[in-house]
């Protein structure tokens, strides 16, 4: 091409006249011929095929001419139009005709495109007017429906001042919307060009291309943003006064540190940032935190990794919220020492460094006091009388170095901001087992109301089983006005008991207690029992009203009203609670006192000794509101839990654990294939949710009776409390779980007679229940710390979608729990899965020990695959303790 370029010829053809109009190598052609000569454009080829060949008989051939000649027009410098072009159409319809009149409908006979080849060259001289001639490029991608090129005015798009936009719509029949945008021109034309405006004059640059419409559209450079003196005058003061050190993707953050990231009391916060700086200087940093109620920072030293990757970590003592960040700074004599040591090693002499240590050494015991001040002065004594060999000694020395870097100038001192939050609560916001029961429920008598010291008869039993939180749904008074009967139904029985979630009664609201299940005094007899028994109470936050509550006459303007004077009753489309009211969070004026007496109510309970709560929907209550009620009980009280039974969206499940909830309910209820749970499991275990949120897996719950368990059997519920007690630290089960009880409303995820709505007598040793594989199930989640979190989950290749293979280890993994499960609660399945030997840097073939510690025995598995079979009428699952044999691993 630069031979053809350099013989000066006066123009160059393309190939347009063989172009399908969307093919991607014309825009390339083009890019090669401007650099040879002006360009001319065949709107048809030469002595070669008609165009009107191409076209079926029942197709308007006139049009495909007139946008064969507009692209030629709008593409080329100039034009090349085959002799009888002008009648060619005609003439092509003419010898395709079989019988006379054919074709009259689809081609006027007067068809004359010559008034059509003056406005074509029209338009080459007003494009070339324009000084368009440089480069053409692309704006869509080949074979779309329509074509945008861009042609500029200059070689480059970079120098270019303006360009014209060819639109080409290469159907002849259909309308076509555009593409791409034309304000501003997108990022592909290699610029910032905008403000489109037709070429004609006429209509929108960017409504939609009518059949076979070739469009052009003028744009310019847009001007580029600047700034006013004063305002660069301010730029160059702020950058001269940044910080000259990076530190930067610090870990645990949560959003920036908007919200506080989660670790437990005892347990070692790592914390990693990235950190440099310009040049060959040495870097010094510090990971600094404290408790909120004190004042002086702890040091410690973090140490660099790789890539500028710092660590360190610390372990908060003390329960409550604490705060960290790291400082960094330029160490001087740090990087002196490092230079010495190179050059002694390349036997550099070495007389000016030590002078310059010396001086470094000066001014730092100038600026010293107390005991450093003395040891640097000791120092500068032994330098002033030894040998050059002794004095590098001395300048080399440790102590040296942790002198200097307590007494000098940190220049260039930076602290990373924000300072990071860190919630630092209790082992049992981490690790727990639930049991779910209704109080009233819990008489040996059947259709008695249960009481206090009904539940203090079930406690040992609770206990027994392994569980060591008992969780009571609310113990309030219960509202008479709309009080729903048996399966939710609107009328009610004289003798039912309501549900216990339509709050207050003649007795009282939030802060009173359900009179048929007794006292204050036996409420504390039943914390006192529990307590002994290895159990701590849970209690139900439920921040709705019956009718019947005393706030409804107390503080009217706490709830909403319709405009006829009525209540507005609770809603969970299309599920309606007429026995409920809720409270209006923003009336007018009331905010403080609301959201107070809500607060009041959680204190009140933490006074009567209780400290974890299980909030009833916080989803449908403000944000602001449970990020301020929950900083303000944990600034009092800062071993308080707070459980979220949020079944929402992701992101508001999300959000509550930021702004407090120490734990969640999860989509665990219904995440049952093998895939649902490894997809969901490695988002729960992964940062940044891995930082902030807890998952609390219940097995079922009074509201959800999963439709898993509705026709799985005794194995599926042996599958799911499995699953729910090794993924995660945190389980729980609604009472009735462990008879497998799973009679479901037809067609519904609901309980068919639920408790919600009545009292229940269970026999607990009914044949069939599970309680002695449960018990088995939470005494080795207490002898096993890895199971005591959903954190250090690892899923292992198992060659059978219905059995899924995991672990968990601790970080020193010495050893490894591995567990097993079918999915499958009818069928016996067998599967073939990978021991993973390489975590120990132990051979494919290499052997390691096993106890099985569900039934007890023990022995020693050999090579990488292994074989299990797993039997719903025996035991779906198993779990295995996995070691490395002695001497074994490296």
């Amino acid at each position: 091409m630069e031979a053809l370029a350099a013989a000066d010829f006066a123009g160059v053809f393309s190939s347009l006249a063989w172009w399908d109009l969307r093919a991607s190598w014309f825009v390339e052609e083009l890019e090669i011929l401007r650099r040879v000569a002006p360009i001319i454009a065949c709107p048809e080829a030469p002595f070669g095929p008609r165009l009107a060949n191409r076209f079926g008989p029942a197709q308007d051939v006139s049009t495909a001419y007139r946008q064969a000649l507009n692209v030629a027009a709008a593409i080329g410098q100039g034009l090349l139009v085959p002799m009888g072009f002008e009648f060619a159409a005609r003439q092509q319809m003419d010898a395709r005709r079989s019988t006379p009149g054919d074709f009259d409908c689809a081609l006027d006979s007067g068809v004359d495109l010559s008034e059509d080849i003056g406005t074509a060259n029209s338009l080459v001289d007003r494009i070339a007017a324009l000084g368009i001639d440089g480069e053409t490029r692309a704006l869509t991608a080949p074979g779309g429906p329509a074509t945008t090129v861009i042609r500029f005015d200059a070689p480059d798009a970079r120098a270019a001042s303006a360009g014209v936009v060819v639109l080409i719509n290469a159907d002849l029949t259909q309308p076509q919307a555009l593409e791409v945008e034309l304000d501003p021109v997108p990022p592909a034309a290699g610029g910032a060009f905008g403000d489109p405006r037709s070429l004609d004059g006429s209509g929108e640059p960017d409504a939609s291309l009518a059949p076979a419409e070739v469009r052009l559209v003028h744009v310019k450079r847009a001007c580029p943003v600047t700034q006013r003196s004063q305002r660069r005058r301010q730029a160059l003061k702020g950058a001269s006064e940044a910080p000259r050190i990076v530190i930067d993707a610090m870990a645990p953050v949560v959003d920036g540190g908007r919200f506080a990231a989660k670790r437990l009391v005892g347990e070692r916060v790592s914390v990693a940032a990235d950190i440099f700086t310009d040049g060959h200087g040495v870097i010094v940093a510090d990971l600094i935190w404290r408790a909120a109620d004190e004042r002086d920072w702890r040091r410690v030293s973090m140490q660099l990794d790789i890539n500028d990757r710092w660590h360190a970590a610390f372990a908060p003592a003390r329960v409550g919220r604490h705060y960290f960040t790291i400082e960094a700074w330029s160490d001087d004599f740090a990087a002196l020492r490092r230079d010495i040591e190179i050059k002694q090693r390349a036997g550099v002499d070495l007389e000016i460094e030590i002078e310059e240590a010396r001086i470094l050494i000066e001014q730092a015991a100038t600026d010293a006091d107390g005991p450093v001040k003395i040891v640097l002065s000791v120092i500068l004594g032994r330098l002033a009388s030894t040998s050059r060999e002794q004095a590098l000694d001395i300048v080399l020395a440790a102590a040296t170095r942790d002198a200097i870097r307590q007494a000098a100038e940190r220049r260039f001192l930076v602290r990373h901001e924000p300072i990071i939050p860190l919630e630092v609560e209790r082992p049992q916001a981490t690790f727990a087992a639930w049991y779910e029961l209704f109080p009233r429920s819990t008489s040996s008598v059947p259709d008695r109301h249960g009481t206090f010291d009904d539940v203090i008869a079930r406690l040992p039993a609770i206990r027994a089983m392994g569980f060591d939180v008992l969780y009571l749904t609310p113990i309030h008074p219960i509202g008479k006005t709309n009080r729903k009967g048996r399966n939710n139904s609107l009328s009610a029985a004289p003798d039912d008991p309501g549900s216990p979630y339509a709050i207050g009664a003649e007795e009282g609201g939030h802060d009173a207690i359900h009179p048929e299940l007794g006292t204050f005094r036996d409420f504390h007899r039943l914390q006192t029992a529990a307590l002994a028994n290895g159990l701590e109470i849970a209690l139900d936050f439920a921040i709705q009203c019956s009718p019947d509550h005393p706030w409804l006459k107390q503080h009217p303007e706490w709830f909403r009203w319709r405009r006829d004077g009525s209540l507005r009753f609770a809603e969970n489309p299309p599920k309606k609670y007429e026995d409920i009211v809720n409270v209006e969070f923003y009336a007018d004026g009331e905010v403080p006192e609301l959201w107070a007496a809500l607060r009041d109510v959680v204190v009140f309970w933490i006074e009567h000794g209780v400290k974890l709560f299980r909030v009833d929907n916080p989803h449908t209550k403000p944000l602001p509101f449970w990020e301020w009620l929950i900083a303000d009980i944990r600034a009092r009280y800062p071993d308080t839990l707070f459980l979220s039974e949020a079944f929402t969206r992701p992101k508001m499940m999300y959000r509550l654990a930021k702004i407090g909830f120490s734990q969640s309910y999860t989509y665990f209820i219904w995440r049952n294939t093998k895939r649902e749970l490894t997809d969901y499991l490695t988002e729960l275990t992964t940062a940044p949710v891995a930082d902030y949120f807890r998952p609390h897996f219940f097995v079922n719950t009074p509201d959800i009776n999963p439709i898993f368990l509705q026709h799985s059997g005794r194995a599926g519920f042996l599958i799911r409390a499995t699953l729910a007690a090794t993924l995660s630290g945190l389980w729980g089960m609604y009472s009735g779980f462990e008879l497998c009880e799973a009679t479901p409303l037809p067609g519904r995820e609901e309980y068919f007679d639920s408790e919600k709505y009545q009292i229940k007598h269970r026999d607990y040793q009914a044949p069939g229940n599970i309680i002695a594989e449960i018990t088995r199930l939470n005494r080795i989640r207490k002898a096993h710390p890895a199971l005591q979190s959903h954190l250090g989950l690892t899923f292992y290749i198992a060659y059978n979608d219905h059995v899924i293979v995991y672990g968990k280890a601790l970080p020193s993994r010495r050893d490894l729990i591995l567990v097993a499960v079918s999915l499958d609660p009818h069928h016996p399945q067998e599967a073939m899965f990978e021991l993973p030997l390489w975590e120990w840097g132990i051979s494919d073939d290499g052997s390691v020990s096993v106890e099985d510690l569900m039934r007890g025995a023990r022995f020693i598995w050999t090579g990488k695959l292994q074989r299990v079979r797993l039997d719903p009428a025996e035991l779906p699952f198993a779990i295995w303790r996995v070691a490395p044999l002695p001497g074994n691993a490296s």
